[in-house]
């Protein structure tokens, strides 16, 4: 009995530390039982487009800006291109974004794989990239590494990895040279492994056939959406995503967490995190689904 007693007054006591010591999942996100430590996906959000997945162990870093405040000057014809970016500074240390066991580039437009992050990445880091152009021009820099996704699945450290489709901009936008190419090919990521989250990375696209027959698909446990809204100074419409989309979302995935990332740091972004969170307020979603992470912030799913 004196045994039972210390055993039941240990366990109150550990729970008790593990609780004041923040263990519990973050605001909007609460533990669920079927989350055990063998099966929880950790994710954070770094900057921009730039996330961390830990995926069984496996930390996955995806397209990688790392350079400092206001390195770069804004993309030229699109909105508010007089401010440099990043717009804010990483939140944390640039070796603590860098530890990873493989990065994930979905395409390489400055704000997803910067000067900064070709310096700074080990060259013998495996590098995921959408397609041999890509993975070329990677090879070129050095890196000797450099694998392809493709639809049918990679398998990396035993989690599978599949290449989804995406468009970054609208028809009337590629149809206009050199807009089209400079626009160019993107893709998105679906982590799949069994006892884990199924996790969608959409990438830089609009919400067009792809996203909902990935969506159909793989059915995600959670969509990380690029929701910034980013603006060109001549057409209307994005070249991303913006609110509208992660209330499509929400509502096409009523089981799934959406998070609305790629925001606030590169200049033709217009969504704000404000912006967002109370359009979420006002369609009175359910804000332990729709998501809206701080630079630095971390989620366990």
């Amino acid at each position: 009995m004196k045994f039972v007693k210390l055993l039941s007054a240990w366990v109150l006591l550990s729970s008790a530390l593990l609780s004041s010591a923040g263990v519990a999942s973050p605001a909007g996100t609460p533990a669920s039982a079927e989350n055990t430590a063998t099966n929880v996906v950790k994710f954070q959000q770094i900057r921009n487009a730039t996330i961390k997945l830990d995926y069984a162990g496996t930390k996955f870093l995806v397209d990688p800006m790392l350079a400092p405040k206001g390195a770069y000057p804004g993309f030229e014809g699109t909105r508010r291109s007089e401010l440099r970016y990043p717009l804010v500074d990483l939140p944390m240390p640039v070796d603590n974004v860098l530890d990873a066991d493989a990065i994930i580039l979905t395409h390489l437009h400055d704000d997803h794989w910067d000067k900064a992050a070709r310096n700074l990445v080990p060259r013998d880091m495996p590098i995921f990239t959408q397609n041999e152009e890509d993975a070329a021009n990677v090879r070129n820099d050095g890196f000797t590494d450099v694998r392809v996704l493709t639809r049918e699945g990679n398998i990396f450290n035993g989690t599978k990895l599949y290449k989804t489709g995406g468009k970054h901009g609208s028809d009337e936008m590629y149809a206009v040279s050199p807009l089209g190419q400079l626009l160019g090919k993107t893709m998105g990521i679906v982590f799949e492994r069994p006892g884990y989250k199924t996790v969608y990375v959409a990438g830089d696209t609009i919400w067009q056939a792809d996203v909902e027959a990935t969506l159909t698909r793989y059915k995600p446990d959670v969509i990380l959406l690029n929701t910034g809204d980013a603006q060109l100074t001549d057409f209307d419409g994005s070249i991303i995503m913006g609110k509208d989309d992660l209330y499509r979302a929400y509502q096409f995935a009523p089981n799934a967490r959406v998070v609305g990332i790629h925001m606030e740091a590169v200049n033709h972004t217009m969504l704000t995190r404000a912006e967002l969170r109370r359009f979420i307020e006002e369609k009175r979603l359910d804000t332990r689904r729709a998501l809206v992470p701080d630079d630095g912030q971390s989620y366990d799913f």
